[in-house]
């Protein structure tokens, strides 16, 4: 599985369809999208990305110093909640390579969502971690960060 790159990349730019039932492919896909995510370096990955047209992310929050994270899959997600409190930082995407830009996002979150065991998760997110979801749930919309950003910078 590549992952699907260009602004204008259909796949990219389509609306996700809901995930009907967890099922064993549904876990499997999770797992490869894991191991996509870390072998490039992300610290999220949406279906899309990877050509699958389907409402899932993963995404990893490590901190400095450790190799395993915080592991989150989710499927179906809505953010139920966001703060007026917006944060600017820069941002890149695995499907835009080389590019990146400063991006205002809500600091805090409230995420509803299945697991990947078809759990009924709610999270409340702030900082890095709200950041990476509502990225996440972007790419689940067709959205790209470059939609949102300000002065976007190619980086050889």
């Amino acid at each position: 599985m590549n992952i699907e790159i260009g602004k204008n990349n259909k796949i990219l730019r389509s609306k996700a369809e809901p995930v009907e039932k967890i099922t064993p492919e549904i876990r499997e896909l999770i797992r490869k999208m894991k191991k996509i995510m870390k072998t490039n370096n992300g610290v999220g990955l949406a279906a899309p990305q990877i050509g699958v047209n389907k409402q899932i992310f993963v995404a990893e929050l490590l901190y400095e110093g450790e190799e395993d994270g915080i592991f989150y899959a989710a499927v179906n997600p809505k953010i139920t909640n966001v703060s007026k409190e917006k944060e600017k930082l820069e941002e890149g995407c695995l499907s835009l390579p080389k590019l990146y830009g400063e991006v205002s996002r809500a600091k805090k979150i409230q995420v509803e969502y299945l697991n990947e065991m078809g759990k009924k998760k709610r999270l409340k997110a702030s900082g890095l971690l709200a950041r990476i979801f509502q990225h996440e749930i972007d790419h689940l919309n067709g959205g790209l960060f470059i939609d949102k950003a300000k002065e976007i910078k190619k980086i050889e």
